[in-house]
């Protein structure tokens, strides 16, 4: 149904101000953002079809259709975006500073507090920098003396199976820093996040060689898109 067809009461934008956001379907607040649809397509059609279950075309191999919802799109890429018909470099880039944006807010409620005090937060977190990365990355969150966020940093990168990591290389970031602690995350691009033999091995050995100049593990989380396991609360630490 095209917006100008819907009641006054119904429309995304009074609905949100009557009712609040919490009112609003994923389409109808990703409605509001992207504001207009194009010729033939309303923007609450296109906005479902953004949130709509991705697919492949059989003849060419390449991906079709949505990002299987919010989850999804907020983990596409530019060029992910760029695949969808009627979204423009405007609404491509209005998509995109939201999500920096909140990577740059839960960034700021790291820095502000101890990290565990939201564990939540801290998967979100990481889920947004890695989770959407089609190739393995190992990332390192080091933590001052309170376990509040100092830095974030991306230090190895890896096919889609393997990733070599250098314990020497973490401990020289983790004195650049002056970190007390850090929390070791890396991405599952298969989408499964369970810990392999080998994460668990590295796990333990970057324990043993951060414990040798008082830096603390803290975690372990592995990120997907639209799931993360912690492997400290799974026991696995």
């Amino acid at each position: 149904m095209r917006l100008k067809d819907l009641p006054a009461d119904a429309l995304p934008r009074e609905k949100l101000l009557a009712r609040g956001p919490a009112a609003l379907s994923d389409a109808e607040l990703l409605a509001l953002l992207l504001r207009t649809g194009m010729v033939g397509k309303g923007v609450l059609q296109l906005a479902q079809e953004l949130l709509d279950p991705p697919a492949r075309d059989a003849a060419t191999g390449r991906t079709t259709g949505g990002f299987g919802g919010i989850a999804g799109l907020l983990h596409a890429s530019g060029d992910d975006l760029r695949r969808i018909k009627g979204l423009g470099p405007a609404k491509r880039a209005e998509l995109l500073a939201v999500v920096e944006l909140a990577r740059r807010a839960l960034a700021q409620q790291l820095r502000e507090r101890e990290v565990f005090g939201s564990p939540q937060a801290v998967k979100q977190y990481l889920q947004l920098h890695l989770a959407a990365k089609d190739h393995e990355v190992f990332a390192v969150l080091f933590l001052d003396s309170q376990n509040r966020l100092i830095a974030l940093e991306e230090l190895f990168r890896g096919t889609l199976t393997q990733t070599s990591v250098y314990p020497r290389e973490v401990v020289l970031r983790a004195l650049h820093h002056q970190a007390a602690a850090v929390v070791l995350a890396h991405n599952h691009p298969s989408g499964n996040v369970q810990p392999s033999r080998a994460d668990e091995a590295l796990t333990q050995t970057l324990k043993t060689t951060l414990g040798l100049i008082d830096v603390r593990v803290l975690d372990h989380v592995i990120v997907a898109p639209g799931a993360a396991l912690s492997m400290a609360e799974a026991g696995l630490l």
